[in-house]
């Protein structure tokens, strides 16, 4: 059993076998649990967070596409947003921007860039990295952080049509990286 290839495994836990189950959460608790703990920096709310991920990798798994991105790809990235939402749930105020300068290093060069082990969020790391600090913080407080432009403008203190144009100009800059064939090359 340990032996299956990710993606075996992932169809076998749709069928509800047991012992796939077994092996499918051993396998996979390790990066999951080390996501969510990046994220969160909670142990406990962690576990139920990779508890959640292995529950909805179960439901879900019979659509998992696998041009998409690897088994494990796939249930870190369930796993990131799971504890995204959860730490926003947690949070009654936006994070001060004082304190984003930290968090961009975070996303950008951390431990959970090896938890998270997979291509498609290390391209979004690399991407976000490469966008001029101003960009790269207001789409940082709007996309993570769930901030309002106007929010964004009184925090940063510009105008209104600054930030919401930092924020258009970082994620199109985004869109342009990542559907470029050589990733990377086009963020200035």
């Amino acid at each position: 059993m340990d032996r299956l290839p990710d993606e075996a495994l992932l169809s076998g836990l749709a069928t509800g076998d047991p012992e796939v189950a077994v092996t499918f959460v051993r396998r996979f608790q390790h990066k999951v649990f080390g996501v969510a703990m990046a994220v969160t920096g909670d142990p406990q709310l962690a576990e139920d967070i990779a508890q959640q991920t292995f529950e909805r990798a179960w439901r879900h798994a019979q659509i998992y596409d696998s041009r998409r991105g690897s088994v494990t790809t796939w249930l870190t990235t369930i796993a990131h947003n799971l504890a995204i939402d959860a730490v926003r749930a947690r949070r009654t105020e936006p994070m001060a921007p004082e304190n984003l300068d930290g968090l961009l290093g975070v996303v950008t060069e951390t431990p959970e860039q090896w938890a998270l082990a997979d291509e498609a969020s290390s391209q979004l790391r690399g991407a976000l990295a490469r966008l001029p600090r101003e960009q790269a913080r207001a789409l940082v407080m709007a996309g993570i952080y769930g901030m309002t432009a106007q929010q964004i403008a009184d925090w940063e203190h510009v105008p209104l049509g600054t930030a919401k144009t930092r924020i258009r100009t970082a994620m199109a800059k985004l869109r342009t990286t990542l559907a470029s064939p050589n990733r990377g090359d086009h963020v200035q």
